[in-house]
């Protein structure tokens, strides 16, 4: 069973090492890495390069933005399952592929997901918080439940069944896609009760009461492009639910 996984990037030579890295090492053997650069001009494009044979595709040209970038990515994936990992992030350790594939074996699922971890930015050893997603049951969403989507591992055909991410949602693609697919559309999905992905802070959506508003619109925008309705609830509790994030586990 192949596996694409997917970096797209901007001007991340910052992270960019780490993350790579984090691919490369991974003990599965049949992983199609792919990389999306937006153009940059920081060193990032240099830094991809010098993983030349480890990096199976390489793209660098204007982008719409980390959305489009991702689905470019989709397109030229041709694994059986496809992950997605930013720039900034990095695998926790050297067998969660191999460890997704077992469990997708396993269940035969359409997709799976883990737990993740908030580290420093500069010091990724450090946690911020952890990500403790929890068995995913139906109806979840509705109480503001979502997984989270650097750990959100997928077979290719739904893409192509399904779809890509839509670009008109802001920062709430991702969890409109996941909406889309596990909510709507009730693909069977695992769960790998791991931390999967170490992902430095810094999200853009809470970084501010005006970003979490302008979120929270964009979650409700995912919900009716589907003809779905939320409860009264759900928009307000998918935020309240970050603050068990901070609980010592």
């Amino acid at each position: 069973m192949k596996v694409s996984i997917l970096t797209v990037v901007f001007n991340g030579a910052a992270t960019i090492r780490k993350c790579i890295e984090s691919i490369v090492n991974q003990d599965y053997p049949d992983i199609e890495y792919i990389v999306v650069d937006g153009g940059s001009r920081d060193g990032t494009q240099d830094i991809v390069k010098s993983f030349e044979g480890k990096v199976s595709k390489f793209v660098s040209e204007k982008d719409a933005g980390i959305y489009d970038a991702m689905n470019k990515g989709i397109q030229l994936a041709s694994g059986d399952i496809i992950g997605i990992l930013n720039a900034d992030d990095f695998y926790a350790y050297s067998t969660v592929v191999s460890e997704v594939v077992k469990l997708m074996r396993s269940g035969n699922y359409d997709a799976c997901y883990g737990d993740l971890e908030y580290v420093d930015f500069t010091n990724g050893s450090v946690v911020k918080r952890k990500w403790k997603s929890g068995l995913y049951r139906k109806g979840s969403f509705l109480n503001g439940w979502m997984p989270p989507h650097p750990t959100f591992f997928v077979r290719r055909e739904l893409y192509e069944r399904l779809g890509k991410f839509r670009l008109d949602l802001g920062s709430a693609a991702d969890y409109e896609l996941m909406l889309r697919f596990v909510h709507k559309a009730e693909i069977n999905i695992g769960y790998l009760p791991k931390v999967l992905v170490k992902m430095r802070s810094g999200g853009i959506s809470n970084s501010s009461f005006r970003n979490r508003i302008l979120a929270n619109r964009n979650d409700l925008k995912a919900w009716k492009t589907n003809d779905l309705t939320p409860r009264f609830y759900t928009l307000w509790l998918k935020p309240v639910r970050k603050i068990f994030q901070f609980i010592k586990f």
